[in-house]
């Protein structure tokens, strides 16, 4: 059999899927080149950590098995309660049993980029998924916790299927007939919650990000709409947008 060169096979695990190292690994373990070595050693520390985010998501299921002889398992979270423009978005997320996707965590724990990906795989994989979103003119109206009951009511409006219990991020939403379960930090404890955490959180800084290309000078793209020094001096300076709201930037005005 012709040996590879050490470059090729470096190409081959760098071109390797999580699922094809231990392959790579079985391939290559009684190659004895130095370079070769390295690279194994490499595969082995990847599969080490591939096998404890299988285990760390495997924890994060505890609710989501617990409650599955309810029938379906609902995780809901919101982002936006404290930015000073924008909507406050919730996610609704209903995941299919024995759900494998890897890498779910409380959304501020991720990177944009990681967010991105995951948003695509939750769409693609949830039984469904349902957004809700209330408008800062409504937030000024109602205030800021009332607004966000009312965005999580609506996500589960705006669901396909309907759940038979809802796993909340630390809250019971007022007038929903479904019962409830709040987690204390539920969206790093249970993978549906996370779910729901980054679909939110993708959903409003798209559109944070679409603000930012209408409404230019106050930074929403980087800023989320969140209280940063440059934005409220752009307030200070410019006056606020219709997508702020006005109860929260009184005394920037």
């Amino acid at each position: 059999m012709e040996v590879k060169k050490i470059s090729e096979v470096k190409e081959e695990l760098k071109a390797a899927k999580e699922e094809e190292l231990p392959s790579f690994i079985e391939t290559y373990e009684a190659d004895m080149r130095p370079g070769v070595m390295k690279l194994v050693a490499q595969a082995k520390k990847s599969l080490e950590k591939l096998e404890a985010e299988m285990a760390r998501i495997e924890q994060l299921k505890f609710y989501e098995k617990e409650y599955a002889q309810f029938g379906h398992v609902c995780g809901i979270d919101e982002v936006g309660r404290g930015p000073l423009a924008g909507p406050v978005v919730a996610g609704a997320v209903i995941l299919p049993e024995n759900c494998n996707i890897l890498y779910i965590n409380d959304s501020k724990k991720l990177t944009a980029k990681k967010r991105e990906e995951l948003y695509s795989v939750i769409m693609d994989q949830a039984v469904a998924v349902g957004i809700g979103m209330v408008s800062p003119q409504r937030i000024d109206e109602i205030n800021i916790l009332q607004a966000t009951y009312e965005a999580m009511r609506q996500a589960i409006q705006n669901l396909s299927v309907t759940p038979d219990i809802l796993l909340n991020d630390a809250v019971t939403i007022p007038d929903v007939s479904i019962r409830q379960v709040p987690i204390i930090k539920g969206d790093a404890k249970s993978i549906s919650i996370g779910a729901a955490s980054i679909v939110a959180k993708v959903t409003r800084d798209r559109l944070m990000e679409e603000y930012d290309a209408i409404l230019p000078g106050y930074g929403f793209a980087s800023n989320k709409g969140y209280g940063s020094a440059a934005h409220i001096a752009a307030i200070k300076a410019n006056g606020p947008t219709p997508v702020h709201r006005r109860t929260f930037i009184k005394n920037f005005q």
